[in-house]
């Protein structure tokens, strides 16, 4: 290594009017300034500030480009956020060992991250030949005393040997942005970047927007980058505990080679330098089917040389709108021809020569076998489909299962590997008549076989219902309550026996089917005697459905019971949703139901009783917001995203729960939350992931833009509302108000705005007192501006969530800015209502 101290060899370059100092390296005592460069020992890379050519004024920037050739080309830029506009820039090293640009008022304009290792008074920094500019901690240069490096923080080019993806150790994102124009190298529309979660997969967005999909790795290739190997170049995908990069090599050293992001097109292309010009020899997006979710869900491009691209729907499938379809407006995908039975009725078909689908929301079991992935898939209503999740070496390694709508596919003329989706077992049968007609010789007993079983079937499933409709109809009509014993369901002692008048009238207000008297029911004198006839001192607590009242039964126990408003606007069809939802649902972060009661016009829920009542009573008081420190803010976040999760993706059936807020979590004795009422939730089934309504219930500030503006819901909707909620237990605030006078910010773009300027940790609370966790702090904002973001599909699901919060190591994507509500009111303690023009059906079945 060339030791600082040497002697400068100055050559005056006429064309460029650059004076080269003959050195590859600087320290405390060198510095780069004005037309001063640095170049590498084998003279490929040029270091220096340089001029946008064809710029009109004098913006300098700090730079590497190729050394050799007469056309600039410059693959890395630092200050490209911040060019020095007073002349002369300077680059040198700081007291504590970073790298900083100052300009000629002496201000700084740009510096390196801090170093992730001890400075001695040896730090240097040496400009490569593979083009990385590398700060070593104790001059030796050696990777083990890297303490910053350009490699790290690439701009719009990607050079051999340069990572592309995660470290999760460093805490680094390595992304690729592209330049404004050729003018100016500031950051423009288009980033290129990995996604982390289920396997590793790149993609290219324009701004928030998703365009582009590498596909999944597969343990051999990008599954959506078919032409990625040539001859002299070496492509892999790493994947450890560690980090989870891209990253390609050339055999013969002295080629020069570039991938970068064009700002003009948003193609990602690789170029070759020969015969005096830079040649391009791969490109993506390629074609019209590498565009990003192009034929919606479960639908697939097929993209054929001298034809027009078409999407088609896997088998088993139909376009959701055939008339949009026939005009080629593919977006809204396709839908199963027939519903899933979600169970053994159901079966597997497996698909080939296509591009995986997206898989970032996919689930990896890297040691599972085939068929036991199968099993389970089949067990899980929620599981669409799986596939080997490594297929290196030519064995399958793992699997992968799609518990989310199958996105983003394409079909090749290759065999890529194959997909198990998930069909009703009357689709198999189909698919296999069709093939086997095409089979002339091939034995008919199976077909055959197969639908005397299923008409078996269908008349056993016929005798099992009509059973079942006798047996229950003979309970409700001919058995007084009173000889079926005291012992209920779910085992809890019933308090007071009903008289038969009572009976009689329960029996009217009956729910419709069994499962709805799967819960101890109170009598309306048990209540009254509990809550002292309604009084005034047992009021706790006043929802948009109804006061809560504190009770203590006959034998000592406390219980909250909920009373329904006549005037309220839950009626009877939300009143036996919430008990339907809330009675299959058992987790420690949701509030445990006791019993009900029904009673001519009352109607009544028992809970278990929160002594700590709800969270809006602490975050959003004077007093109380000093008694929550971080630690219990904390895991009063992680607590309820638990219980989210849990909503989402473990219970029996999908729950949205369409209206999260402070108030709507209690916290029990020891400061546990449990989310709670749940009169608007909505129960999804089979591959529902969406769905539509005119009236828009819930609470403006923590609703979603889209289903705010459209009544769209999904569980992207749920995790929107969570987003703003750890927002305002971080701050304090409410999300209705108004902060920063200038702007007349909400809280969410409060937020956005400090996380752009870099103070994010000016949110957190005042009123916060003890030991503070910032990086936990910095990490749980992060997260929550993640969550927020206006584009559903952006949105993490609660799975990565739960993983981004429990985990200190794990890197979490930069996050866009967020979706903006409707409504200005800054009352967020009652629900408001907006009808469109027509409804029909009820919380359940809204649409």
């Amino acid at each position: 290594m060339r030791a600082p101290a040497r002697a400068l060899l100055v050559v005056f370059a006429t064309t460029c009017l650059s004076i080269s100092i003959a050195t590859d390296t600087i320290d405390h005592a060198a510095s780069i300034t004005g037309n001063q460069t640095l170049i590498s020992a084998g003279g490929i890379f040029r270091l220096g500030f340089y001029n946008p050519p064809g710029s009109s004024d004098a913006r300098a920037y700090l730079g590497i480009w190729y050394a050799g050739i007469p056309v600039q080309t410059v693959v890395w830029v630092a200050n490209r956020r911040s060019p020095v506009v007073s002349s002369p820039g300077v680059l040198k090293l700081s007291p504590d060992g970073r790298l900083v640009i100052v300009d000629g008022r002496n201000t700084t304009v740009w510096s390196s991250a801090a170093p992730t290792r001890n400075i001695t008074t040896k730090v240097t920094a040496q400009l490569l030949d593979d083009g990385n500019f590398v700060l070593s901690s104790d001059g030796s240069g050696s990777s083990q005393s890297v303490a910053w490096q350009s490699f790290d923080y690439p701009t719009d080019t990607m050079l051999p040997g340069m990572k592309l993806g995660v470290d999760l150790k460093k805490g680094i994102a390595r992304n690729i942005t592209s330049c404004r124009s050729p003018t100016d190298p500031s950051p423009g529309a288009y980033t290129f970047k990995l996604v982390m979660g289920g396997l590793p997969e790149f993609f290219l967005f324009r701004g928030p927007e998703r365009i582009y999909a590498s596909g999944p790795w597969n343990g051999v290739v990008l599954t959506g980058v078919q032409n990625l190997n040539a001859e002299g170049y070496t492509f892999m995908v790493v994947s450890n505990a560690d980090e989870t990069y891209y990253a390609y090599y050339v055999s013969d050293p002295s080629a020069l080679s570039r991938l970068i992001l064009d700002g003009a097109t948003g193609q990602l292309q690789s170029y070759v330098w020969g015969n005096g010009a830079w040649s391009s020899y791969w490109y993506h997006p390629s074609d019209p089917c590498d565009s990003y979710y192009k034929c919606g869900a479960f639908g697939f491009g097929v993209c054929e040389v001298g034809q027009p691209p078409k999407c088609s729907c896997l088998p088993g499938f139909k376009p959701r709108s055939p008339e949009q379809w026939e005009q080629r407006g593919w977006s809204g995908g396709c839908t199963r021809s027939a519903n899933l039975s979600c169970g053994s009725g159901d079966g597997f078909w497996p698909v080939n020569r296509m591009k995986l689908p997206e898989a970032t929301e996919a689930t990896v079991r890297p040691d599972m076998t085939l068929a036991e992935c199968r099993q389970l898939c089949l067990g899980n209503c929620s599981c669409r489909a799986y596939a080997a999740a490594n297929i290196s070496g030519g064995i399958s390694h793992g699997c992968v299962i799609w518990g989310v709508d199958l996105l983003d596919m394409r079909q090749y003329p290759v065999v890529v590997q194959d997909v198990y989706i998930r069909l009703a077992r009357s689709e198999i049968d189909a698919l296999n008549a069709a093939v086997n007609s095409r089979r002339p010789n091939r034995n008919v007993v199976i077909p055959v076989v197969a639908t005397i079983f299923g008409m078996l079937l269908v008349v056993a499933v016929a005798c099992c219902y009509f059973l079942r409709t006798k047996a229950v109809t003979k309970r409700q009509t001919g058995i007084p309550p009173s000889t079926r014993g005291d012992v209920f369901p779910l085992g809890v002692r019933k308090h007071s026996a009903l008289s038969t008048a009572q009976d009689r009238q329960l029996n009217k207000s009956r729910m419709s089917s069994e499962k709805d008297l799967e819960l101890p029911l109170f009598d309306l004198e048990v209540i009254l005697a509990a809550t002292d006839n309604f009084s005034a001192d047992s009021k706790i607590g006043q929802g948009g459905f109804g006061p809560v009242y504190m009770a203590k039964l006959e034998d000592g126990q406390e219980v909250a019971v909920k009373r329904l408003s006549k005037k309220s606007v839950q009626g009877v069809v939300e009143f036996k949703n919430e008990v339907k939802l809330i009675a299959k649902l058992q987790h420690r972060n949701l509030v445990r139901l006791l019993g009900c009661c029904i009673d001519d016009q009352e109607r009544m829920l028992v809970y278990e009783f929160m002594h700590n009542n709800s969270l809006d009573t602490f975050i959003f008081d004077e007093g109380k917001r000093k008694l929550l420190g971080w630690k219990n803010r904390f895991e009063i976040i992680l607590g309820i995203a638990r219980g989210l999760l849990y909503l989402h993706e473990d219970s029996r059936v999908r729950i949205i729960h369409r209206d999260l807020k402070a108030s709507n979590v209690l916290l029990d004795k020891n400061m546990i939350p449990k989310i709670s009422d749940f009169g608007i939730a909505r129960m999804f089934g089979g591959d529902q992931t969406t769905a539509y309504t005119t009236k828009v219930i819930g609470t403006y500030g923590y609703m979603s833009p889209e289903y705010a503006m459209d009544g769209v819901f999904s569980m992207k909707s749920d995790i929107y509302s969570f987003g703003v909620l750890v927002l305002e237990i971080i701050s304090g605030k409410k999300n209705r108000g108004f902060y920063d006078d200038e702007l007349d910010l909400s809280l969410l773009g409060y937020s956005w705005k400090l996380w752009k300027e870099g103070r994010t940790v000016d949110l957190l609370d005042e009123a916060m007192g003890g030991s503070i966790d910032y990086s936990g702090v910095l990490r749980c904002i992060q997260v929550a501006l993640l969550c927020v973001e206006v584009h559903p599909k952006n949105r993490p699901l609660m799975s990565s969530v739960v993983m981004m919060l429990s985990s200190e190591n794990a890197t979490l994507p930069e996050p866009n800015e967020p979706g903006v509500n409707i409504g200005r009111s800054t009352d967020t303690d009652y629900s408001q209502t907006h009808t469109g023009t027509s409804f029909t059906g009820d919380a359940m079945n809204d649409r």
